[in-house]
């Protein structure tokens, strides 16, 4: 166990990630996978370290994540607001930058559900008058 480990959970969509975050060199580790290999593309990769680079602690903790349900923009989202909470946590003096950038707000957005009756959450049956 390392000296000071921060728990921290994000979620967005069906998403859920749970880090712990840990004083090191800036390893962020996604599943068991590196985390450029786990999420490919910079864009998200970009957003994931958004709050640390806005915290300028980017290479100040190791991040170890596990990360399940959803897609890839879905746990990457899960994975920023868990960062975000996590860093709350290490300094509270944080709080006022992160949230500005909007990294705190828990994207309350789901996918809604299927009605009986009809194919999907809105969509209908076609009407046929005869």
């Amino acid at each position: 166990m390392a000296l000071q480990e921060i728990i921290a959970t994000g979620r967005r969509k069906e998403a859920v990630a749970r880090i712990r975050m840990s004083p090191g060199t800036g390893k962020i580790e996604v599943n068991g996978k590196a985390f450029e290999e786990y999420f490919p593309t910079s864009n998200l990769q970009n957003s994931i370290l958004a709050p640390l680079q806005v915290a300028k602690s980017t290479n100040t903790f190791d991040v170890v994540v596990n990360a399940h349900g959803g897609g890839p923009n879905g746990q990457a989202g899960a994975v920023r607001l868990a960062i975000a909470r996590a860093l709350i946590i290490s300094d509270v003096n944080l709080r006022g930058s992160l949230k500005e950038e909007g990294f705190l707000t828990r994207d309350p957005r789901m996918k809604e559900r299927k009605k009986a009756g009809q194919p999907g959450a809105r969509k209908r049956f076609q009407f046929s008058k005869r």
